[in-house]
Formats: structure tokens, sequence, C-alpha cells
């Protein structure tokens, strides 16, 4: 049977040694337009009723379920409109009809062909220095993502990284790590939602060192040049210094 309840009538909460329900989502909280998706709420212990809302909207749909820990929800052939933040409550007898639970947790409902475009950044910095490594995050929106991350010039996946926050770290070889990449992520099963790519990261390697090892050499043959140049001046200076003597002799 189901009915409707003013969204009132559950901000009078009972105390909280009534613990509060789980809330989930089958197949996933992220689908694409047209899946079927059932939302389950459980109670810690057997339950007469279950309301179920949305933050949206002031009105919920009662589940009556005698002696029942799960009621579950059915949203048939889900649209965009449909997504948004869920939570759940339920009702035991003997707690009056304003005893209702704490609400469960909030469930955020994703109805989208494609997720958010996440970023691409380097850690510590996209210039590696020699001897050192680096390591690439992606950074979505959602958590409990799945990332991959590509190299140009690759068909295939570089890395792969199941992720409970909504970004994944990739670390690189200092040595292998320059080029140029971009990652994304997507739902961890089916029905996949996929993100776009992010934009690309070009990584390169610090010639700091070298280029200052080069300037250095350069420098110091300068100096060399100039003080051969300067002994030569002395040379010939003296020579022409010992002829005009030889003359005035003479």
């Amino acid at each position: 049977m189901a009915g409707v309840l003013s969204l009132q009538l559950l901000t009078l909460f009972s105390p909280a040694s009534n613990p509060r329900p789980w809330l989930d989502a089958q197949p996933a909280a992220v689908v694409t337009p047209g899946v079927n998706v059932t939302l389950r709420c459980k109670a810690p212990q057997p339950a007469w009723r279950f309301a179920l809302f949305r933050s949206a909207e002031l009105t919920a749909v009662i589940h009556w379920d005698a002696s029942s820990e799960l009621a579950e929800f059915f949203l048939e052939e889900v649209t965009p409109a449909q997504g948004g933040s869920y939570h759940c409550c339920y009702w035991r007898r003997g707690w009056g009809p304003d005893g209702w639970s704490h609400p469960s947790d909030v469930l955020e409902l994703l109805v989208t062909d494609e997720l958010p475009r996440p970023s691409l950044v380097a850690l510590p910095a996209p210039v590696v220095a020699p001897g050192a490594n680096v390591s690439l995050r992606c950074a979505g929106r959602l958590r409990g993502m799945s990332f991959a991350l590509y190299r140009e010039g690759e068909a295939a996946p570089l890395q792969y990284r199941d992720a409970e926050q909504p970004w994944a770290d990739f670390p690189l070889l200092g040595a292998r790590a320059p080029g140029t990449y971009s990652c994304y992520y997507h739902t961890p099963s089916a029905p996949y939602v996929l993100s776009a790519r992010s934009e690309p990261l070009v990584v390169r390697a610090d010639g700091s060192g070298a280029s200052d090892y080069t300037q250095g050499n350069v420098l110091r043959l300068g100096l060399a040049g100039l003080v051969l140049i300067s002994l030569g001046a002395l040379v010939v200076f003296d020579w022409h210094s010992r002829n005009r003597a030889s003359g005035n002799v003479a």
C-alpha cells in the first residue's frame, strides 16, 4: 500500500536512540537516462512503514511493509529530472504518529549521458628534476569512480585505478615521465557512464642543470680566451719593446 506523507510530519524525528536507516541505489547511483533504478531503504530493525524523500519535493511516498527491514522504491526509465538528493526514514509501531527515525544519509542520484570533465595535474610539478619521480592526479566530482590515464601516442591506458575519493593518483618514474597525458573516469559497473577526456598535460624533464653546466663551460672558455689574448698582447708588446731598444743601441 502506498500513500503520501507531508514533509512537516517528518520534521518531528524521534530521539537519537532510534538508529537511522541506510539508502542505496541499484544498479548504481549514476546511470544513463532510461535505466530502471531501485532505491532501497534498509532499517537496522524491523519497521512498519518507510518514507522516501527527495530534497526538491515536500511529499514522500510511503511504503507499508509489516515487520520488514527493507523497502524498495522503483523508478522506471529515469530521466535527468528524477536525479537529485534522496533520503529515507522508517517508523515502528509504538513510536507514535510523529515518532519517525532520523533520516538516512543523503543519496545523490545522477541521471546523465556524460560525467563532468576531470582535471589532470602533476604533483609536485610538471617539470621533473633528474632522479625525481612525479605523480599525476586525475580529479573528478564523484566518489567511487574508476580512473584511466593515457599517454599521447599509446592507444591502451597507461594505468588504471579504482578510487573511493573523487580523484586517483598515478605515480610515474622520473626517467620515463616526460610526455603528454590525459585522463578520464567512469562508473565502476554497468550501466557505464563515462566522462570526457581531461585537457592534455605536458610533463617535461628539468634541463636547468645541464643548461647551467653548459653556460658555466662557455663562461670559463671565454675567460680562458681573454687570458690568452692578454698574454699574446703582452708578448707582442715585449717583442716590440726589445726591437726598439736594439735599434736605439745601434
